[in-house]
């Protein structure tokens, strides 16, 4: 190759632009989702939802979005590429939050109102399991092997562990006031869940359910309960955790492995969840309160744009591609 043409390649990688990524925002209360060009950091498109949308994620394959219509009892499926709404699932009744195994065929949905975690077969739209757990479930999180799914339960204050395959229970762990949310980390090996009134995040030994740690949180000029932890992130190196500290107006960055907080980074009004690119150049929040989202650069932990969505942003959810 000529050294000129050589030389023009060269310029032509290093203005490439990054990888593109959608990312999807529910809003509960103007019933609509925003779609975001990850690269432009701009609102591209919002399309209309069922009432009170909450719980959104994408398909492994990038293209199906779905999303918890709660105030309708549904869960609906838009084509990732068009927007278009394909159909309704069947949910149970309003479903808040949910997971999706590997092979994208089977849903767990929490169902706040019945006290259940529903399991629907995607492909044929059927329900084909409930599992009686503690009164107003709302975290699900399935651990990376497929074997183990977690929901917690708001009022009873519990993480419930349930055998993915036969929807057996497994066991229960008592953790603080309020869990919202819950994750394994990528290699298994422990689950994080966060309670919101009890202000803490417990780090859980996947494989004894005992509590490793409780991870704490001291903002300046903030009193203890308006610290209020939900949606939670993990670094795929497992070195890092991003948590949302709702009407603290931060997200907390924890080092993963210590479990000491290392720096707090104020977001918007109200933060409820948050989502990774899966470059993890970016970490959008949904900021319920202040109807935006804001975007956190990864590598220099700086928080550098927020701009405004739909009314009471909660969800958010990144294309995997």
């Amino acid at each position: 190759m000529k050294p000129a043409r050589f030389a023009f390649l060269i310029l032509c990688l290093a203005a490439s632009p990054a990888s593109a990524y959608k990312v999807y925002v529910t809003n509960e209360k103007s019933n609509n989702i925003t779609v975001i060009d990850s690269n432009t950091l701009s609102v591209v498109q919002t399309v209309k939802a069922g009432r009170r949308p909450r719980g959104v994620l994408v398909s492994p394959d990038g293209k199906l979005l779905y999303v918890c219509a709660s105030d309708d009892d549904g869960v609906q499926v838009f084509e990732t590429a068009t927007m278009k709404l394909l159909r309704t699932l069947q949910s149970g009744p309003d479903p808040e939050q949910f997971a999706l195994n590997a092979a994208g065929n089977l849903l767990y949905i929490s169902n706040e109102d019945s006290s259940e975690v529903t399991i629907v077969d995607v492909e044929k739209n059927q329900i084909i399991a409930r599992v009686p757990v503690g009164i107003e479930p709302e975290g699900m999180a399935l651990s990376p092997d497929g074997a183990v799914l977690v929901n917690t339960s708001e009022t009873t204050n519990m993480a419930h562990f349930i055998d993915a395959r036969t929807f057996k229970p497994i066991d229960n762990v008592l953790v603080d006031k309020r869990p919202r949310y819950a994750i394994f980390s990528r290699d298994g090996s422990k689950l994080w869940v966060s309670s919101e009134v009890g202000g803490s995040v417990a780090v859980i030994d996947a494989q004894s359910h005992k509590i490793l740690k409780k991870i704490r949180f001291d903002v300046p000029g903030l009193t203890a309960e308006e610290i209020q932890p939900v949606g939670v992130r993990l670094t795929a190196d497992g070195k890092t955790a991003f948590i949302a500290l709702g009407p603290a107006n931060r997200v907390a960055v924890v080092d993963a492995q210590t479990f000491e907080v290392r720096k707090y980074l104020l977001v918007g009004q109200r933060v409820w969840h948050l989502a990774l690119t899966p470059d993890e150049k970016y970490l959008f929040t949904a900021n319920g309160n202040s109807n935006d989202v804001s975007v956190i650069d990864v590598p220099a932990l700086r928080v550098i744009k927020s701009f405004p969505v739909g009314a009471a942003p909660l969800g958010v959810a990144v294309s995997p591609n």
